[in-house]
């Protein structure tokens, strides 16, 4: 027994000492500066994912303005001076923005491949989120999401509400439920018609039973969606396995077909899948809960943060609260609980930089995306003041809380100021600086270039409409108001904008109106 496992531990020491010796990328003349680290395969990967901020201001304070991490088995260079970043965006010949997204996507959803050059569709995805969450369409989206917000709120969870009193709830379970039923009656429409059915009533009960079914198996895949992410099979973790394709039998043409409602973009998937793909029924159904997934997973953690600033600010409340009132009296609606909705159009919405400066700062304080572009060849990357050779298969990556959290750029950065994206006119403030010079890239939350989110209009409209109707309906207040803030949860840096490590009570009740 001894001898076996002398010989097995041998053995990896062995395997430690090659890799070291033989398998560590070495850094070539013109490359920038190399950190290795000292796990095989995993390199920096444990320390990049403890805290990436802090272990990239490290790196940063070590090498300059760019650097190089082994993490995972990729070689990654990290780009951090913002006067560069318009370099990235320019390099289009030599960097493939597609390519990480579409492995992603295949990966994490179990879906083919949607890279048109695999040959099992030829749609352009990215065109057809530009096509449906943008222009004209996204007035439709608004216009359903204001009706579906208000009936989330005030009818589907009516038993809540009975009497005006107090209900307390966690915050995030309650951002999570609202935004996640809403968001699913907008773009995959509704079981019920309710224009002509007698047994109305049942059928929503119905229906939102089994959103909130889909609701428990979306949260169930979320929670593994970064191991996915980071190369793990999802057979490893069977409840997320089964969740997923739980999710996927619930989007199957054959269901979506049987419901009103649907959004231009989930029809136009439906046709383009049908009509450019050679997906079978369930692969087109999985790239529904890639739509899905897209659509919620950061806008419910978003919506929570700005709603969690709101109750800790009384400043921001009463500055919220009266831009609110504001908008309604302008756009001559009323608030009341006799079944008239309030409706406020894009333009409306638009006309709110005070709601639109605390979401903005709300995702600055929350946001971990990163952005990614993989080398097709070999090639020299020019920068502002220098250039660096890049390798065939290598990623440059942009990872902006470098940004959010510059103190040069946004002072006092670890603290909420509803009114910092605002200037002295009350509008949006568009100057920040870094060395005396003005910055083009300041806020990065939705990426940037040409593979900038393309539902970053309608994420942000949602958020106001939500907040809009929270401040207009509801009396809240956080169950402690001297609560600290819950801290980010680093395991999903760089999927977006970080969930909170732990729900925060808060409690609700109609207004009297």
């Amino acid at each position: 027994m001894f001898l076996t496992s002398w010989i097995w531990g041998t053995a990896v020491i062995l395997c430690c000492v090659s890799w070291f010796l033989l398998g560590r990328r070495r850094r070539r003349p013109g490359e920038p500066p190399l950190e290795n680290g000292f796990l095989p395969y995993l390199g920096c990967a444990l320390k990049f994912g403890a805290n990436p901020l802090e272990f990239l201001k490290e790196k940063q304070k070590k090498h300059g303005h760019i650097f190089t991490c082994h993490v995972a088995g990729k070689y990654i260079h990290f780009l951090t001076d913002p006067f560069s970043y318009h370099a990235l965006m320019r390099q289009g010949k030599h960097l493939d923005w597609k390519k990480f997204h579409f492995a992603t996507s295949a990966k994490a959803f179990g879906h083919g491949s949607i890279d048109p050059a695999e040959g099992n569709t030829t749609e352009n995805f990215h065109q057809t989120f530009i096509r449906t969450l943008q222009g004209n369409a996204l007035d439709a989206l608004i216009e359903a999401m204001m009706e579906n917000l208000q009936y989330v709120m005030l009818q589907s969870r009516a038993p809540k509400l009975q009497s005006h009193t107090w209900v307390t709830e966690g915050l995030y379970t309650f951002c999570c439920q609202v935004m996640f039923e809403s968001g699913f009656l907008t773009l995959f429409g509704k079981e019920f018609n309710s224009n002509n059915d007698k047994n109305l009533s049942s059928k929503q009960e119905t229906e939102r039973a089994h959103i909130l079914n889909a609701l428990e198996n979306f949260k169930e895949f979320d929670k593994i969606f970064p191991a996915l992410v980071a190369g793990l099979p999802i057979h490893l973790f069977k409840s997320a396995h089964s969740a997923r394709e739980r999710l996927g039998e619930a989007l199957l043409h054959k269901n979506l077909q049987k419901r009103d409602n649907l959004s231009e973009l989930v029809t136009l998937r439906m046709f383009l899948n049908d009509t450019l793909s050679t997906f079978d029924d369930m692969e087109k159904a999985k790239t529904h809960v890639a739509v899905l997934w897209a659509s919620q997973a950061n806008t419910i953690p978003a919506t929570f943060w700005a709603l969690f600033y709101l109750l800790k600010s009384p400043e921001a409340m009463r500055a919220a609260t009266k831009e609110v009132q504001s908008v309604l009296e302008s756009a001559e609606e009323s608030i009341s609980l006799d079944g008239k909705r309030i409706s406020l159009n894009r333009k409306q919405l638009d006309n709110m930089p005070i709601l639109d400066s605390i979401i903005k700062e709300a995702m600055r304080l929350s946001s971990a995306s990163m952005t990614f572009r993989v080398a097709k060849e070999d090639f020299t990357l020019h920068l502002e003041n220098d250039f660096y050779n890049i390798r065939k298969d290598d990623i440059v990556a942009l990872y902006p809380p470098l940004l959010h959290f510059d103190p040069e750029i946004y002072a006092d950065p670890l603290t909420f100021k509803y009114d910092r994206f605002l200037n002295e006119k009350g509008e949006e403030k568009t100057d920040f600086y870094r060395n005396g010079r003005k910055l083009k890239h300041y806020y990065m939350p939705f990426g940037t270039g040409i593979a900038k989110c393309p539902g970053r209009l309608f994420a942000v409209h949602e958020i106001k409409q939500f907040l809009s109707l929270i401040l207009s309906y509801f009396e809240i207040e956080l169950v402690d108001s001297n609560m600290k803030c819950p801290s980010l949860d680093q395991s999903r840096a760089g999927l977006g904008i970080l969930q909170p490590s732990n729900d925060v009570d808060f409690r609700y009740r109609l207004k009297c109106l």
